[in-house]
């Protein structure tokens, strides 16, 4: 009996060794948890995105520069799009060139926009929204902090396909290109010369030969007189001179003779 009861007493143990489970570390049970195992195969869908990346980069270089371009050239675009802020900035920029001109040769083209521009900014009419890659600048009918119903009223504001017909600017590349192009020679005034002849009122470039000269003879009016030109001038002044004073008796003795 108590060789029965030992040799239990052992298989029991045996039992409870072989049932007890083996103590794990905490890095071995977050790497076979359901989240380890999403971030492995994430990391490792990555890795391979990557190769496969590099390889097609050094298999096929002119697409790959291609491609790096593009997203190059996305990338600056995002970046410097202009915003409502610098909008302004640059209407009171343009109001001041021309605030400095009067009023006789001011370009009528270039202050009527410009005025409109800050009558619709000081009603509070402009609206700014960004595009993306570009930002368009559009006249609204009423302030936003306006209070009336027609103002207020999501049903009566104005319908999308109207956009197009109210947009007073396009943002890009860090500038806003319908006011630089209207504010190209703001101070010519156009109606002066609508009287003039038609061949008077076309003006042609100089040439580079005429500009070459015209820079040339500007460089030189601003150098010095040098010591030797001054020498060369007095020496000139005194042989002028002498010739004079050599000339004067020989003109006397032949008036005499004349005289005679």
């Amino acid at each position: 009996m108590a060789s029965l009861r030992v040799v239990r007493r052992m298989l029991c143990a045996a039992a409870e060794t072989a049932a007890a489970p083996t103590s794990t570390s905490r890095w071995e049970r977050l790497k076979k948890s359901k989240a380890g195992v999403w971030c492995r195969s994430l990391f490792s869908d990555y890795k391979e995105a990557c190769r496969e990346m590099v390889v097609g980069a050094w298999e096929r270089p002119v697409k790959a520069s291609v491609y790096m371009t593009l997203l190059g050239g996305t990338w600056a675009c995002f970046h410097t799009k202009p915003d409502q802020s610098s909008f302004e900035a640059v209407v009171l920029e343009c109001s001041s060139q021309l605030g400095l001109l009067s009023p006789w040769i001011r370009n009528a083209t270039s202050d009527g926009h410009v005025q409109s521009l800050m009558k619709l900014r000081n009603e509070g009419r402009l609206r700014h929204v960004g595009l993306g890659l570009l930002s368009l600048v559009y006249r609204a009918d009423y302030d936003p902090d306006a209070t009336l119903y027609e103002a207020q009223c999501s049903n009566l504001s104005v319908p999308w396909r109207e956009l197009p017909q109210r947009v007073l600017d396009v943002g890009f590349v860090g500038r806003w290109w319908i006011l630089d192009s209207k504010m190209k020679d703001y101070d010519v005034n156009e109606e002066e010369f609508k009287h003039l002849p038609a061949h008077m009122q076309v003006t042609s470039p100089p040439s580079v030969q005429e500009v070459e000269r015209s820079e040339r003879l500007h460089k030189e009016s601003w150098l010095a007189l040098t010591v030797e030109d001054e020498e060369k001038d007095t020496n000139v002044a005194d042989r002028k001179q002498e010739s004079v004073s050599e000339e004067s008796p020989v003109k006397a003795l032949k008036q005499e003779q004349t005289q005679a």
